[in-house]
């Protein structure tokens, strides 16, 4: 049984979405509409910011080309000696699915959830190119009801579209869903990247601090994060000195 399977009561009332007919995982896709803007009453601004956002990344991520590439984060895969042999996977805001993909080539039974139906059509290519099976849901990250204590992994890279409020709401659903002893990914830009230019968010508030993180997940143990300067090719989207920031964690 697959992990959405599993899962489809909790995602079924987080969504609010009606499913179109076709394969199981296509099941899971609503048409071509916002889904903050079903949930707007509920959000109020939060939804009124994340809907531009939808639409922006609905047009970044519907041409041919992967965005940031099919190969997984670099610093995700640095994170291998540290993944479980198996267990299951909450791959946030994962979009074309480069690194959603690359977590089921590591073994494990990955949930890959993104906004964007755009993205997650091609990421279904990735993962059929590649052999692997992944769990596709199409769902506001901001708004999804995070099942708790679920995963063994959970990783999120350069979701920074979110607001300080969308943040926060994230956040707590990450260390909802992340099993006791589970492992924290997550890498991002600091401010430092607005001198630089080369991805990434302009708006200084989305960006991430060490104490931002520190005060997030301080709970955590093991919790190591590093800022690095350094030159990121990732697609179209990233390239070129980047300053950015990454952490590792168990719950």
């Amino acid at each position: 049984m697959t992990l959405v399977r599993q899962l489809g009561k909790i995602f079924a009332v987080s969504r609010q979405l009606p499913p179109q007919s076709g394969h199981a995982a296509d099941a899971l896709t609503a048409p071509r509409v916002c889904p903050h803007k079903l949930q707007a009453e509920q959000k109020g601004t939060i939804v009124q910011q994340s809907s531009s956002e939808y639409e922006r990344w609905e047009g970044r991520f519907g041409g041919s080309d992967y965005a940031f590439g099919k190969e997984p984060n670099y610093f995700l895969a640095a994170c291998k000696p540290l993944l479980p042999r198996s267990g299951k996977a909450l791959a946030v805001a994962d979009g074309e699915g480069r690194n959603g993909v690359w977590l089921a080539e590591q073994g494990l039974d990955v949930l890959s959830i993104d906004f964007s139906p755009s993205a997650q059509r091609k990421a279904r290519v990735l993962a059929q190119e590649r052999g692997v099976t992944v769990s596709f849901l199409q769902v506001d990250v901001h708004a999804f009801d995070y099942p708790e204590a679920t995963f063994d992994v959970v990783v999120e890279i350069f979701t920074q579209f979110s607001s300080p409020a969308e943040r926060a709401l994230k956040w707590a659903g990450m260390r909802k869903a992340l099993k006791p002893g589970g492992l924290l990914i997550i890498q991002g830009y600091t401010p430092k990247q607005l001198q630089y230019g080369t991805g990434g968010p302009k708006e200084i508030e989305n960006l991430y601090t060490r104490a931002m993180l520190e005060e997030a997940y301080g709970g955590f143990h093991d919790l190591t994060i590093v800022e690095d300067e350094l030159e990121l090719h990732e697609g179209t989207s990233h390239g070129g000195m980047s300053a950015v920031i990454s952490l590792t964690a168990r719950k």
